[in-house]
């Protein structure tokens, strides 16, 4: 049963920065995708950022050149370094892993971004 634990979250002003962390447990994660989304109140949630096993990476179009995943398979982490917030990048962030036929979610984690 894999678990995640997302942190890192916070307040900060626009035009800051915020660097989100995901440690997975339960097994090792280096075979699989990951991913990063977010949710607005009222919101659908939607694709922040998605890495796969090989290190490709994806983008959703309102964050595409300010946040940047990684991933560290020796600490079974993904990270989210978010540069660049704005207010509307306002949201609770969670992470996913991405199994065969299933997916697997945080708690999440509020970001806030005052203007």
């Amino acid at each position: 049963q894999v678990q995640l634990v997302e942190s890192g979250g916070g307040l900060v002003q626009a035009g800051g920065s915020l660097r989100l962390s995901c440690a997975a447990s339960g097994r090792i994660f280096s075979d699989n995708a990951m991913g990063w989304f977010r949710q607005a109140a009222e919101n659908q949630r939607e694709l922040v950022a998605t890495i796969t096993s090989g290190d490709d990476t994806g983008y959703g179009d309102s964050v595409k050149g300010r946040f940047t995943i990684s991933r560290d398979n020796v600490e079974n982490t993904v990270y989210l370094q978010m540069n660049s917030l704005q207010p509307e990048d306002t949201a609770v962030y969670y992470c996913q892993f991405v199994g065969e036929g299933y997916n697997v979610w945080g708690q999440g984690t509020q970001v806030t971004v005052s203007s």
